[in-house]
């Protein structure tokens, strides 16, 4: 009798034995497991919340302007308005400020022309964009971008205005301006006409028409001497 007593006991530790073993081998595996699960789940949760904050970096500065009561959105100088608004430069002289620069074209094309030349953008990573292409152009003594609004800069110390310009923001800007330039200034327009200046000079087809406005003879009695 105590012979099977022993041995049901000694079998029955060997089995307590096996399940303790068996048991820590278990969820020592099953950690591992949920582990490695979860660090491929914080490594995709890493790079997908890593590109929407990338995504709304880039994105923001293009989508804003829409926000804005008047909407000046980038749309790039083809190479006609380019060299259309460099004809209507010919024979002109002093600084030069292109409103809305957008990528520089406009600037940088100013400045393989000799004129100190400066573009206003409100989207920091089209002003950078334009920095680099001036350095790459060999230009960057010449053109000079800043981040601004175009409301809040004075124009006076310019003689040549460029603006690639909309419908809506045409009237005021010609108030803005009028008040603001010299007499020997000159603003030229690109894709849409100021609505009650009278141009001097009108070149191109379409949307590559450009106008050329000198203050002069921008319109009667509100105009300087």
């Amino acid at each position: 009798m105590y012979f099977l007593l022993a041995l049901n006991l000694g079998t029955l530790l060997e089995t307590l034995e096996e399940e303790r073993q068996s048991g820590y081998a278990l969820p020592t595996s099953l950690e591992a497991n949920g582990l490695k699960k979860s660090s491929w789940g914080f490594l995709f949760t890493g790079i997908v919340g890593g590109t929407l904050v990338a995504v709304y970096a880039v994105a923001t500065p293009f989508i804003t302007p829409a926000l804005r009561k008047i909407c000046l959105p980038f749309v790039p100088a083809t190479t006609k308005q380019i060299e259309n608004v460099v004809k209507m430069l010919r024979s002109r002289s002093g600084p030069l400020v292109d409103i809305g620069s957008g990528d520089g074209r406009i600037v940088i094309a100013a400045a393989k022309e000799g004129f100190t030349a400066v573009g206003y953008e409100l989207n920091p990573w089209l002003v950078w964009y334009s920095r680099y292409r001036a350095w790459r152009e060999g230009v960057q003594h010449l053109a000079k971008f800043h981040i601004s609004d175009l409301w809040k800069v004075t124009f006076s110390q310019y003689s040549n205005v460029v603006i690639f310009g909309v419908p809506q923001m045409m009237p005021q800007l010609e108030t803005k301006l009028e008040l603001e330039l010299e007499g020997d200034a000159r603003v030229i327009a690109c894709r849409f006409p100021f609505p009650n200046w009278t141009p001097a000079q009108v070149t191109g087809e379409g949307i590559d028409t450009v106008w050329a406005y000198d203050r002069r003879t921008f319109r009667g009695s509100e105009r300087r001497p």
